[in-house]
């Protein structure tokens, strides 16, 4: 799988035009540059392009579809076996899936329900018993801004109550909160109400840090209201082809 002069170019220039749009925003917002986290989201790209973002040290990469990832982490480890790339969940998960993506996984961002936390926690349990995996899962609770289920994540009226839940799950560990901005939101309100959800979330469970929040079209507002994590697609890849999950 070999990525041409032209794509490798590409994606040089996508990366380096992104890193200064992180830092613009950052510097803008009274932030380090370094406080926030570029987090690749590979879906549908080749792992030849992984490979490339590897070699211009991107260490961080997220998927949406397991099946995918599966295949894609495979590829990636025979093309770079000297990396260590960091591969997170960002999409829904099926909890019949769980067991997969805890073989690869080193964080889940859209844990959403008390059924998935446990199904997670069953799976993550099964695999240090086993030795395939010498940690606790970090997971991030999915948090549902506009509180319409077909979007997934978690109300902020459940929020809390799913963190206590995930708080039990010896296989688990909550690292933090993400959100995605609803479509047509007002990017500044959802990405404030995101951060005092995020708030919320620390006041009761310190260690929760993280928070994911913002992609390729407001990672500016996203940055703005404290998000240390942005998760970036096409700005970075270009544009991709739709397809079912």
């Amino acid at each position: 799988m070999l990525v041409s002069a032209d794509r490798r170019d590409e994606l040089a220039g996508r990366l380096a035009a992104l890193r200064s749009r992180i830092s613009r925003a950052c510097v803008a917002a009274g932030r380090e540059p370094d406080s926030v986290e570029l987090l690749a989201v590979t879906k549908t790209v080749p792992a030849s392009d992984v490979a490339v973002l590897l070699d211009l040290g991107l260490t961080a990469f997220g998927e949406n579809r397991v099946q995918e990832a599966e295949k894609k982490v495979a590829a990636v480890a025979e093309l770079r076996p000297d990396a260590h790339p960091r591969w997170h969940l960002v999409g829904s998960l099926q909890r019949n899936k769980a067991r997969s993506v805890v073989r690869w996984a080193d964080r889940v961002e859209s844990v959403d329900s008390t059924r998935l936390a446990d199904a997670l926690d069953m799976a993550a349990r099964r695999e240090q018993e086993t030795g395939g995996r010498t940690d606790r899962l970090p997971i991030l609770l999915q948090y549902s801004v506009d509180g319409d289920p077909l979007r997934g994540g978690v109300p902020r009226a459940g929020l809390l109550r799913l963190a206590e839940h995930v708080a039990t799950c010896a296989g688990l560990r909550l690292a933090g909160l993400m959100a995605v901005a609803p479509l047509g939101a007002d990017p500044d309100a959802a990405f404030a109400d995101v951060a005092a959800a995020g708030s919320e979330l620390r006041e009761r469970f310190p260690q929760a840090t993280v928070l994911s929040a913002g992609m390729s079209g407001d990672l500016e507002a996203a940055i703005r209201h404290g998000s240390g994590v942005v998760r970036v697609g096409t700005a970075l890849v270009g544009e991709r082809p739709l397809t079912s999950r």
